[in-house]
């Protein structure tokens, strides 16, 4: 089975936390036939070289596609396996053996362990390890959460992105929701616009910052480095509010360290990262952000999504859930000295 975007599904509304650039990752639909062809040259492809040759009659693939195909011995010249730098004579039979490439196949099911903190006929609650990807992208075209969520409930197929509304990092850990429904996908995606939704983090940084503090400030891609975000007044940047919270303090690697409660008003790519750092107190762990001298104190960002609140879709009640840390996270606070939180 392979998912097919619902038919409005363009014109639902998207959490702030799918940036358009990180929307465009999702694969269209394919629909892309595979079926060999066959190719009768004439006399106007004498001379030229055989991949351009192809490449012009058949269109609906890219040339660096066919680049592939001709290396991995998919076009065949009178039945031989044909370079693309070799020249048409103008009387060869060409065949094309299409191959998928692994995004024609991105949103197929497959069979992910996940670990279901809730779930009812409207939505699911998932508590996602770190090292799993939240949806296919460039580079990581399966063993996706999405792919796992359309195994586990094949009708998640006809609802857009399978039903996620949000997101986590790859090495983040925590707790999301997934609309089961169109409409139940709809209405989360309305609270999280509407910041209802109450997300709360633990984030384990370098130094000690303030007690308390509210980090106000706008976010957009790095100028620089594209795959990175920073703090911007540029003219992409969007609003970006975080709330910190010091809940305990210790030491690791002999520095100082703080147990940090974070709470999102906004859901910008790499919030918590990015503005911690902005306020110069980076997350341990951090290889993308923090100092890489500091970075192989832990294999990840030391950071978990442990609470999240919203409003049921379909009942109108407020439900709130809420995981102990990760392993891996709760056995580097002890390193550092520093109980785990309560779980309430």
């Amino acid at each position: 089975m392979i998912l097919t975007p619902a038919p409005n599904s363009a014109e639902l509304p998207l959490d702030p936390e799918f940036d358009d650039d990180i929307v465009a990752e999702f694969p269209p639909a394919t629909g892309i036939d595979l079926s060999p062809i066959t190719l009768h040259l004439d006399a106007d492809a004498c001379g030229q070289r055989l991949d351009k040759v192809v490449a012009a009659l058949v269109p609906q693939f890219s040339r660096s596609r066919l680049q592939l195909w001709f290396e991995g011995g998919h076009v065949l010249v009178d039945g031989k396996p044909a370079r693309g730098k070799n020249t048409a004579y103008g009387d060869e039979t060409v065949l094309v053996e299409p191959q998928p490439a692994p995004e024609d196949t991105a949103f197929a099911p497959e069979e992910i362990a996940l670990n279901i903190v809730h779930e009812d006929e409207h939505i699911m609650v998932i508590n996602k390890p770190a090292g799993l990807v939240v949806h296919p992208g460039a580079g990581n075209w399966s063993g996706t959460l999405l792919n796992g969520l359309l195994d586990h409930a094949p009708q998640l197929a006809s609802v857009p992105r399978a039903g996620i509304v949000h997101r986590l990092d790859k090495d983040t850990s925590g707790l999301m929701v997934v609309g089961k429904t169109l409409a139940a996908q709809t209405d989360l995606v309305r609270q999280l616009q509407a910041r209802t939704v109450k997300r709360e983090y633990f984030a384990l940084v370098w130094g000690t910052p303030n007690l308390s503090g509210t980090i106000d400030a706008p976010m957009g891609r790095h100028p620089k480095d594209r795959v990175k975000m920073a703090v911007s007044t540029g003219m992409g940047a969007k609003p970006a509010i975080t709330h910190y919270e010091r809940v305990a303090e210790g030491m690791l690697d002999r520095r100082p360290v703080s147990l940090v409660r974070c709470s999102l008003e906004t859901g910008r790519t790499h919030q918590i990262r990015v503005h911690m750092l902005s306020i110069g107190y980076g997350l341990v762990g951090d290889s993308v952000y923090g100092k890489t001298h500091l970075s192989p104190v832990f294999h990840r960002q030391a950071l978990q999504a442990r609470r999240l609140g919203l409003t049921h879709p379909a009942t109108g009640e407020h439900c709130e859930w809420i995981v102990p840390l990760a392993a891996d996270f709760a056995e580097l606070i002890a390193k550092a000295g520093i109980d785990e939180p309560p779980s309430a």
